[in-house]
């Protein structure tokens, strides 16, 4: 399926990287669950405790209030309870506002507690006013984390299909929850739990990427206990996650070649890229290469087997990010003159970090139940480089994943009159700007921002974090100041590990 957004560029690569995730492993399923009417129980209140916080990999740390509520795995058998982690960072203000801010990560499978750190101060201004709340998702992060990770190792790797199946087993067996509770429509009932224990009056909701799923959802279940929504990187309720990936992708890399060959500096340095891929790719579709790398950690000597699958992956990837499609035009001329370290050692790095990152069991929890009744039985044949095995692969996973709990107008369009920001990033690989289009169509009160020269999530680029701030504070898309995006636009290209032309 599978999302840089920060002040440095390697907390960019990281975000970029795992956002990224959304389509790292595309989503399909066989069967789905209608949403079910459960009995309310009263919500116990949350206590919070003074806390350190770090970010993706350990990194990054901030000072807030942690704390857990316990909520029914399966709300037919209330007595079984998981822990939802809850982290708080206070307003700076003496008296915050009623109303808070919350943060959802996208994946599915990403920490919402990890990528607010990671995202440094995008949301300082919005603190000013405001509470900050963030919830680990019901089997991500810290909230009863659900992983498979011989499962998504080997869906870099291109396994036999048979294989993939039996990897889908071992993983299920070894889950420390029942994946059927894992879904979006869980997901809002848990974070309007949280509010309720907290006694907000109402929530402001930033989503990016599958966050943004997430993000309408709660607004079209609880429209009167939200204040304002912030999408970034839209993926649609309509959109079956999985059928346009490896169309998208295409697309964003075919934006990258066209814009290499108008830049002097990188069509002198490289030729033509894209057909400098395409070499690649036919010379290690069936013939992997082994590379020397070191351990991302320790530093240690290692090696790689790297095959084409590899080369897709970080392709993608690192399409995410401005800082990433600079770097992919010196990549691939590299590796198509037989020098692959560049790629290798980015398959290393991306794939531990993906892997200690995401929770893949809960991604599959959510996409097996949520798209996988609306994908087509015959896959559709496509030139993109990503192919066809990606979505066969998803069809392998969701063919032995139990189908979970899905509202019965859960894929329909969200509509409302409440303030909603829709914002796209031009180059956006996987979510690309006419999905934040799309949306538009049911929401009376909205305005899309489109960043010229992104990739997937803005809201750290730029003065995005000034409008964020200026939208909150109003609840309103009118008149909001958005003449500093213009001033956004695309990385030059490196033509040299040193970087871009003088």
């Amino acid at each position: 399926m599978n999302v840089a957004l920060i002040n440095t560029p390697r907390q960019r690569t990281r975000i970029a990287s795992w956002q990224a995730i959304i389509l790292l492993v595309a989503t399909v399923a066989l069967a789905f669950a209608s949403a079910q009417t459960y009995a309310e129980t009263p919500t116990p209140a949350i206590e919070f405790s003074d806390c350190d916080v770090t970010g993706s990999g350990g990194a990054g740390l901030i000072r807030a209030e942690c704390g857990i509520l316990k909520v029914a795995e399966n709300p037919e058998q209330p007595q079984q309870t998981i822990d939802l982690h809850v982290v708080r960072v206070k307003a700076l203000a003496a008296q915050a506002k009623e109303d808070a801010l919350t943060v959802i990560n996208g994946g599915p499978g990403g920490s919402s507690i990890d990528m607010y750190v990671d995202l440094g101060r995008a949301f300082d201004s919005v603190r000013r006013s405001r509470d900050i709340i963030i919830v680990d998702q019901r089997g991500t992060g810290r909230s009863n984390k659900l992983v498979c990770p011989a499962l998504e190792d080997a869906t870099t790797t291109e396994p036999s299909l048979s294989e993939i199946k039996t990897l889908t087993d071992d993983c299920l067996a070894a889950l420390p929850g029942d994946p059927r509770y894992y879904t979006t429509s869980m997901a809002v009932r848990d974070l309007e739990a949280v509010r309720v224990a907290l006694g907000y009056q109402q929530l402001n909701i930033y989503g990016v990427s599958y966050g943004t799923r997430v993000a309408l959802h709660y607004l079209r279940r609880y429209p009167d206990n939200t204040r304002s929504v912030i999408i970034d990187g839209v993926l649609p309720p309509t959109q079956v996650l999985g059928t346009e990936v490896a169309d998208n992708a295409q697309a964003a890399f075919d934006e990258i070649t066209r814009r290499c060959a108008d830049s002097e500096p990188c069509s002198d340095a490289f030729g033509a890229i894209g057909t400098r891929f395409n070499g690649l790719e036919a010379r290690l579709r069936n013939d992997s290469v082994v590379v020397p790398v070191a351990d991302p950690k320790t530093g240690a000597p290692s090696s790689i087997d790297l095959s084409f699958g590899h080369i897709a992956v970080v392709t993608r990837l690192l399409s995410y990010s401005p800082e990433g499609m600079s770097l992919l035009p010196l990549l691939i001329h590299e590796a198509a003159n037989g020098n692959y370290q560049g790629y290798a050692g980015q398959a290393e790095a991306i794939i531990t970090q993906l892997t200690e990152s995401m929770a893949f069991g809960m991604h599959n929890a959510a996409v097996c139940s949520e798209d996988a009744p609306h994908f087509p039985a015959r896959t559709p044949a496509t030139d993109a480089y990503l192919g066809e095995l990606q979505l066969d692969t998803l069809k392998a996973i969701c063919s032995r994943w139990p189908a979970g709990i899905v509202d019965e107008d859960f894929a329909e369009p969200v509509a409302s009159d409440k303030p909603v920001l829709v914002l796209s990033g031009e180059y956006d690989p996987i979510t690309p700007p006419r999905y934040g289009e799309e949306v538009m169509q049911t929401l009376d009160n909205a305005t899309h921002i489109v960043a010229r020269g992104q990739g997937h999530g803005v809201v750290a680029r730029g003065c995005m974090p000034q409008i964020i701030s200026e939208f909150i504070d109003e609840a309103s898309v009118d008149e909001l100041t958005t003449d500093c995006v213009e001033r956004l636009q695309p990385l030059p290209f490196f033509v040299s590990p040193l970087g871009p032309a003088p």
